[in-house]
């Protein structure tokens, strides 16, 4: 099932190669069902995980540079599991908005991307040798490319891309520099092996900064985060739900899969950096969203306020830091990506993004005023949403390691607070601006599809957490 995973999404993507650009209406339909299935199948994969285990599971080896003592090794924990079922969950989504592009005949380009993106995502997560995550994880930058290039909304769409790549691609060479010398060092690049072996003090240190600064690009952690709120403001409302949804979390992923494990004293020897970083990184960005006009740089500030909190969770290195780390990702992936697509439906319906030109739209979209506010409430961290599970987690265990740190922390989530109370107000109360925007619609059926899963998570994983949380355990003993 992992294998068909990795290799049916590509399957569907040459499948759709092969339809008549013209026939845009198959290709839609057929990309959505095959999307579909391979959401179940993820399901499937969950069903018959074993929680009771820390051992990877579904495990396969391809022979692959034999001579280097090299392979294709792919299994899962539970770490991998619940970012494929993210992933899965996601990418239906992002093909129903092809029912939106304003060129229908660029549907098969559209849906290739997305269909390339799943199968890469899934083999990254599942990857479990290192030579082989980086080639997957640097193959997730192409499809990327063109899908802000080439379907961005403004622009500077161009310059976008570029600037993601690049970011991106320089900060890999240098844990691709460190993947080299582990290997030859230990003469393999095998997860597995590697986890056995000790390193000296300097030399793990050097490895983990290797690492470290590809995976804080990915995040992003401050000062690297340049990047980002240029990306989001480009790219198509399906890019920004898959960037804010699950590009930023294989940061927080390779920290949890690679530099606790692999350099576990070094980890804990840069903790108070990682800290520091990620204090300046929640406040700054808190601060810094107050600021913004743009919705889309709003929401995209605000994620790596969150991605902060993540870090601070990871590094405190201790149950309650693991499961709220890994539980924001997962809520976060999915609050963040409902905002990102409630603000992409303003923007094909009234053409601007900028706070000002809005107001009232309770008045005249209650409906989707109602799931905005939700969501809304559920990126601050409200209870019985998504995100307070993992906020609290975190909290609490930075707690257990530094009490000042703690409410630093807390105050961010506080500024956090302030400024999606702040948006809230802006847009969907107050007086309508009809200077601007003279004829509204609420949500029609379509629309109202596409965020009724995101409605439903958001208060599932708010009320019962325990199906998560158990999957968690499984991959750590404390």
């Amino acid at each position: 099932m992992l294998l068909f995973l990795i290799l049916a999404p590509i399957f569907g993507a040459v499948i759709v190669l092969f339809i008549k650009r013209s026939n845009f209406v198959l290709i839609r339909n057929f990309s959505l069902l095959w999307s579909l299935i391979l959401f179940n199948s993820s399901i499937y994969l969950y069903l018959t995980f074993d929680p009771t285990t820390t051992k990877f599971q579904c495990t396969n080896k391809i022979e692959w540079l034999n001579v280097a003592n090299n392979h294709f090794v792919f299994g899962i924990d539970g770490l991998a599991l619940l970012m494929i079922l993210l992933t899965a969950f996601l990418i239906p989504i992002c093909i129903m908005l092809s029912w939106k592009l304003k060129n229908p005949l660029l549907t098969k380009e559209y849906v290739i991307i997305f269909l390339s993106l799943e199968s890469i995502l899934n083999g990254v997560f599942s990857s479990l040798d290192l030579l082989v995550f980086y080639i997957l994880f640097e193959a997730v930058l192409i499809p990327m490319y063109f899908l802000i290039g080439v379907f961005g909304s403004r622009e500077r769409k161009i310059k976008a891309s570029y600037l993601l790549f690049l970011y991106t691609l320089f900060s890999s060479i240098i844990m691709f520099i460190a993947i080299l010398f582990l290997y030859s060092k230990f003469g393999t690049t095998n997860y597995l092996i590697l986890a056995m072996f000790d390193l000296d003090p300097f030399t793990e240190k050097l490895c983990w900064l290797a690492f470290f600064f590809s995976f804080a690009v990915k995040m992003p952690m401050i000062p690297f985060h340049v990047w980002l709120p240029e990306a989001h403001c480009e790219a198509p409302t399906a890019g920004s739900i898959l960037l804010a949804g699950i590009l930023l979390k294989l940061g927080g992923y390779g920290f949890l899969r690679f530099s606790l494990v692999l350099f576990p004293n070094a980890s804990a020897f840069f903790t108070p950096f990682v800290f520091l970083l990620s204090l300046v990184g929640v406040i700054y960005a808190s601060v810094s969203t107050l600021q913004q006009v743009d919705l889309k740089k709003i929401i995209a500030y605000s994620s790596v306020s969150h991605m902060g909190l993540v870090t601070i969770g990871i590094f405190s290195n201790n149950i309650q830091g693991i499961i709220g780390s890994v539980f924001l990702m997962i809520g976060h992936g999915v609050t963040s990506s409902a905002l990102f697509l409630a603000v992409g439906l303003l923007y094909d319906r009234y053409g601007t993004r900028v706070v000002k030109y809005y107001g009232g739209l309770a008045n005249t979209m209650p409906l989707f005023a109602s799931c905005f506010l939700l969501f809304s409430m559920a990126n601050i961290g409200l209870p019985i949403t998504s995100n307070f599970i993992g906020e609290f987690f975190c909290l609490v265990a930075c707690f257990k390691i530094n009490s000042l740190i703690a409410f630093l922390a807390g105050f961010g989530v506080v500024l956090s607070a302030g400024y999606s109370l702040w948006l809230s107000n802006r847009i969907l109360f107050g007086n309508l601006k009809q200077t601007s925007i003279t004829v509204f619609r609420d949500l029609n059926r379509k629309e109202f599809a596409l965020f009724f899963p995101f409605v439903f998570l958001t208060f599932f994983l708010g009320i019962f957490p325990d199906p998560i949380i158990d999957i968690i355990k499984s991959t750590w003993l404390f």
